[in-house]
C-alpha cells in the first residue's frame, strides 16, 4: 500500500532504481507530461500488478481500463495470471479492477493486525475474455 504522498516528491534516483528493479512498466502520457502508471512485478507464480496510478483529471475516461490491460497482457505472454494487493478502503480502485475481470479474494488470511487491511484480486487470465 504505498501512497501517492510516499513517491510525489521521491528523488530521481529513487524512482530510476524502481524502474530497474521492477521488470515491466507502462507510462501513459498527454502533451502535458505523464498521465498514468502502472507496474507487473513477478514475485511468485502470478504477475503482480503494482504502482496503479492515474492522474485525477484523467480518472474516468477509461485510461486505468488500458492500463490494467496491459499488465494482464504482459501476464498472458508469460502463460501467468494476474494478481494484485488493494487497500480495503480504495473502493474506487475495487471497482475498476472488477471491471476489468479481477476477482475479489478478500482480506487474505492472518493479516497483520497492525497493517491497513488489503484484498486480494486475482484476474482469472485469458479464458474471462474468451
Amino acid at each position: 500500500g504505498a501512497r501517492h504522498a510516499d513517491w510525489a516528491d521521491a528523488p530521481e534516483q529513487r524512482w530510476r532504481q524502481r524502474l530497474a528493479d521492477v521488470p515491466f512498466t507502462v507510462v501513459a502520457r498527454s502533451d502535458a507530461g505523464p498521465v498514468g502508471v502502472v507496474c507487473g512485478a513477478e514475485p511468485g507464480p502470478d504477475v503482480e500488478l503494482i504502482s496503479m496510478w492515474v492522474a485525477p483529471g484523467h480518472r474516468g475516461t477509461g485510461l486505468a481500463a488500458r492500463l490494467i490491460e496491459q499488465v494482464v497482457a504482459w501476464a498472458t505472454e508469460r502463460g501467468r495470471q494476474t494478481s494484485l494487493m488493494v487497500r480495503d478502503d480504495n473502493l474506487g480502485a475495487i471497482r475498476t479492477y472488477a471491471r476489468a475481470g479481477f476477482i475479489d479474494h478478500g482480506v487474505p488470511e492472518n493479516w497483520p493486525d497492525d497493517a491497513p487491511l488489503e484484498r486480494r484480486m486475482r484476474h482469472p487470465g485469458p479464458s474471462s475474455s474468451a
